[in-house]
């Protein structure tokens, strides 16, 4: 008798939870969609737009690479002996 009981009780909580998810998860969702979406208005309306380009004008925002000391270093040379 009292597995029955405990196996009714635990399809009772979980059919339970299934119905209280279903009413509260899109509250929940929606709560923290606006969040997101507030916290993102607030990180892009703290920038700066940049107007200091004239049309036409060519930017680039990368350094140039440094050049190798040599430009034939491919890497340390390993002299390897044949195995019978």
């Amino acid at each position: 008798m009292g597995l029955l009981k405990t196996i009714f009780f635990l399809l009772l909580f979980y059919y339970g939870f299934k119905f209280i998810a279903k009413l509260i998860a899109p509250f929940l969702l929606n709560k923290v969609a606006s969040s997101m979406q507030q916290k993102a208005a607030q990180q892009f309306g703290k920038r700066e737009p940049k107007n200091t380009v004239k049309e036409g004008e060519t930017i680039i925002d990368k350094a140039p690479k440094k050049q190798s000391q040599s430009k034939n270093s491919v890497g340390e040379y390993v002299d390897f002996e044949e195995i019978d």
